[in-house]
């Protein structure tokens, strides 16, 4: 009898388990905004990707594709863009978006009079948005900008939701149902997605692991079905029995120098601290070799606009190093300190050699480890630093990656002013040709060397490990978590 009964208790568990299936994904952070529009970190696009949509959005293969709207059309002159839009697209509660609640997201975007846009590209490039008809929207440029087509992407939400942060409303394949922070953000299937055939499985949790022996623990044990970004120790450990993916990521590492701050105002400490920096070593030991050398900013994975041979425009030279601290007035060096947030082990593992590397220059860096929000409000938003280590995801646009060092830029964290790279920067967005566009992009690159903008580190291998039964992970060149064509097997 208690035979029977243990069967049917298997049974029941495994029946459940295949009407209901759920994944759960480890991740190292908690969302900084749920509302889409005022969210800046990449580990919340990374989640919310799959609860929002723009009229367009990305692919895995790093280009835009239909979305909330069916069709697009841009001008002989670059200026305008027409979007018709798809029929019967819903919201997650229930409504059919329409016209009016396209030009509220986009409108919200630019901005007005009255209040700034909530994104710094609707604000200072567009002129006009209008409704042509129920079915279709015109946007208008006052300024030429040929990769602004990839700023569709950003989600259009309804026009009346009270409180787009506590009720974050998206036409997405999966639904917000709740975030615990510090613990989880929990999305399920939504039933009525314009795709019929999308998602497949019913529930996603993204688990905020913030230590990263902790999500291995619970990988191994089954509690986790995905575990992102691991490192070649971890892949070696797990590769033998679990279902590993790698890739290129589209991800630049580097370190940071707060250009507003003594001694990294000077040129000569910069390119010293360039010198010294050995980036293979750094490779070798954090990446165990999963990693390409970088030498500005901008991955080889954007091959149309990468420039190479900067990845060695600064030799590993000690001698090269001192000479320069010693014209720059630091011949027994400087005492700094180097930010890094707490969660993320592989910088933190990048941090600790580079503080060995440096004091063979006679320059002693002190790690500060802060939580990830404090590092987005001390180091990114008030630029309270010295030095810090971070990666900066991959956009769609390479106008995108190198607007980030433009003077006026509002996230410009390196304090970095050149008026040639403003310049340069601005000639290529404006130009229509693509091979004008990529020689002044590669232009702005070396531009960005010359300055030691900042050291330029790797983009390291992305590695993700699946449980044995899920497949249909797809790799996007964005830091994304895709989770609608995952199906258990």
């Amino acid at each position: 009898m208690r035979k029977i009964l243990v069967i049917i208790t298997l049974f029941f568990i495994t029946v459940t388990s295949l009407l209901s299936q759920k994944i759960v994904v480890a991740v190292m952070q908690d969302p900084d905004f749920l509302d889409p529009h005022r969210a800046a970190a990449s580990g919340t696009y990374e989640m919310m990707f799959n609860v929002f949509e723009g009229l367009l959005k990305p692919d895995s293969n790093g280009s835009v594709v239909p979305a909330v709207a069916e069709d697009y059309h841009i001008s002989d002159d670059g200026l305008t863009y027409t979007f018709t839009l798809r029929s019967g697209v819903k919201f997650h509660n229930g409504s059919e978006v329409t016209v009016d609640d396209v030009l509220y997201s986009l409108k919200r975007l630019k901005g007005n009079n009255q209040e700034r846009g909530l994104s710094s590209d609707f604000e200072k490039f567009v002129s006009k948005i209008e409704a042509v008809d129920e079915k279709t929207i015109k946007v208008e440029l006052n300024t030429l900008n040929t990769d602004f087509l990839e700023k569709f992407i950003i989600a259009i939400i309804p026009a009346n939701n009270d409180n787009h942060e506590l009720n974050p409303i998206g036409t997405g394949p999966f639904k917000f149902v709740k975030y615990q922070p510090g613990q989880r953000l929990v999305i399920e299937k939504f039933d009525e997605y314009w795709n019929p055939e999308l998602p497949i499985v019913d529930e996603v949790e993204f688990r905020i692991i913030p230590d990263n022996q902790a999500a291995i623990m619970s990988f191994m044990a089954g509690e986790v079905q995905i575990l992102p970004r691991l490192d070649a120790i971890q892949a070696m450990v797990l590769g033998n029995r679990f279902n590993l993916i790698t890739a290129e990521q589209n991800m630049v590492q580097l370190m940071a120098m707060n250009h507003a701050v003594s001694p990294f105002d000077d040129i000569r400490v910069r390119r010293a601290i360039n010198h010294a920096v050995d980036k293979d070593e750094i490779i070798e030991i954090v990446a165990g070799g999963y990693g390409t050398k970088l030498g500005s900013n901008m991955s080889p994975i954007m091959s149309r606009y990468y420039l190479e041979g900067l990845e060695d425009y600064y030799e590993t030279s000690l001698v090269r190093s001192r000479q320069l601290l010693s014209e720059a007035g630091y011949l027994d060096g400087f005492k700094t300190k180097i930010t890094v947030p707490s969660n993320y082990q592989f910088h933190i593992d990048t941090a600790q050699i580079i503080v060995e590397q440096l004091k063979r220059v006679g320059i002693e860096a002190e790690i500060e480890l802060v939580e990830w929000s404090v590092w987005l409000d001390k180091v990114y938003t008030s630029r309270e630093y010295e030095l810090t280590i971070i990666g900066l995801t991959g956009k769609l646009s390479a106008y995108d990656i190198l607007r980030r060092y433009v003077s006026d830029y509002p996230r410009n964290f390196y304090n970095y002013f050149n008026s040639e790279y403003d310049r340069v920067v601005k000639m290529a967005i404006e130009r229509t040709d693509i091979e004008e566009k990529a020689s002044l992009f590669k232009q702005a690159q070396r531009i960005l060397t010359e300055d030691a903008a900042a050291v330029y580190i790797m983009d390291p291998n992305f590695i993700v490990a699946l449980a044995p039964d899920l497949f249909g992970y797809k790799v996007y060149p964005l830091y994304v978590q895709d989770m609608s064509t995952l199906y258990y097997r």
